[in-house]
């Protein structure tokens, strides 16, 4: 099983675009796809489920009722050594798992309340839950995990759940500062958590080839030696089309450019596993 994180500290860069298209792609290759949400905001969940999130939060079957068993998952009596801890088949992410309208994809969607948890989470110590919940999945050939835009208990639990990081870059200043942070971020997680997490590469989205300046900032991480991936993801419109109909763009236009940018995108990760 292959898991990859999206992360990037910086919102708006295509975290989620970037993850659940190229899930949808893996899921029409005929792998087993697992998509997890762990952004408050959810929109992978609805990019991906549509009307069928609003059920899936409804039936409280999203990753915020699967941390909150977690911290529930005590015995009977509270925490106590000499009783057994009880067998709870709530707090085992496969009940948690939802089909998608598209074939071999799967998700588990988020909550907006994710945030309300995250000190208790914390203060229980659960960083290592999410990597022990897809340890227990042995049924999927792949996993993307969606990050919110922030360095907390979140993403550092996606981090060391993953084995491989992809770091989507939107080509401004501001994001390439962001570049260096998250960087030391991803180098503390692999001393001191994960040391199978591999940095697949720095992925340059909304490029725009005939602007100079885009250019001029990806070719200076070029040299500073930071693994620039070769596709690269235009800036097009029809991605809003895509997050409105709710259908990742191998699905809503195979033939368009984006989408084989997408594909590019894939099959140059994949090409290195």
């Amino acid at each position: 099983m292959t898991r990859r994180v999206i992360f990037n500290k910086k919102g708006g860069v295509g975290k989620t675009t970037i993850a659940c298209n190229l899930a949808a792609i893996s899921a029409k290759s005929g792998k087993k796809t697992l998509v997890v949400d762990l952004d408050p905001q959810c929109n992978a969940s609805h990019y991906l489920m549509n009307d069928r999130f609003v059920q899936a939060r409804d039936k409280k079957k999203t990753i915020y009722d699967y941390f909150r068993s977690s911290l529930d998952g005590g015995s009977a009596f509270g925490f106590n050594p000499f009783f057994p801890r009880l067998d709870r088949s709530d707090n085992d992410l496969a009940q948690y798992l939802h089909e998608t309208v598209y074939d071999n994809l799967w998700m588990v969607p988020s909550h907006p309340n994710l945030a309300d948890i995250e000190t208790q989470l914390v203060n229980k110590h659960k960083i290592y839950k999410l990597k022990e919940a897809l340890d227990s999945l042995k049924s999927f050939d792949a996993v993307f995990i969606d990050t919110p835009p922030a360095l907390n208990f979140f993403s550092q639990s996606a981090l060391i759940a993953a084995s491989r990081c992809l770091i989507p870059f939107d080509c401004d200043a501001f994001s390439r500062d962001a570049i260096y942070e998250v960087g030391h971020h991803i180098g503390d997680i692999q001393s001191d958590h994960n040391h199978d997490l591999h940095v697949e590469g720095i992925v340059v989205n909304q490029f725009m080839p005939r602007a100079k300046h885009p250019q001029e900032i990806v070719d200076a991480l070029i040299a500073e030696g930071l693994p620039i991936l070769s596709a690269r993801l235009s800036s097009s419109v029809v991605i809003r089309e895509s997050h409105q109909s709710a259908r990742p763009m191998i699905f809503l236009d195979p033939k368009h450019k984006l989408t084989a940018e997408f594909v590019a995108l894939y099959e140059e990760i994949e090409s290195r596993v």
